[in-house]
């Protein structure tokens, strides 16, 4: 019997030479004074929702307010002489309803399950205010 496969994602997007980024036929104009670096700590803390949004479904709760922070150091690695992130730090301040059961177990839960920061080799510093 064949082993079961992961399920696969994929995604894809373009940018133009004027700084426009396409995807799944929206587009958006990166500001010219914008770093990847920042479309990264974006997408860290959008994915770090995202996945709270979807562990709070599961658990029967509704995140009610969400929203966030990121910031980091790029500096040369020690361990290879490459430039990259060696800090990041995201900050989000979330509300629920009701309110769960286990809040740790729920954050553990966004933070293990956020792809961008599983993908990071400096691993994210989260800091949940919940109110």
């Amino acid at each position: 019997m064949a082993e079961p496969r992961a399920r696969v994602f994929e995604y894809s997007a373009s940018m133009a030479p004027d700084g426009r980024i396409e995807a799944l036929g929206e587009t958006t104009v990166v500001p010219e004074s914008w770093a990847p670096e920042h479309l990264l700590l974006a997408g860290l803390v959008d994915c770090s929702l995202t996945s709270l949004r979807y562990h709070a479904k599961r658990a029967g709760v509704e995140v009610t307010a969400g929203s966030g922070e990121a910031s980091g150091s790029v500096t040369m690695r020690e361990t290879d002489g490459r430039f990259a992130f060696v800090e990041i730090r995201c900050t989000l301040d979330v509300a629920f309803s009701p309110a769960p059961a286990d809040v740790a177990d729920l954050l553990a839960k966004a933070e293990r399950d956020c792809f961008v920061g599983a993908s990071l080799t400096a691993k994210p510093v989260y800091t949940w205010n919940v109110a």
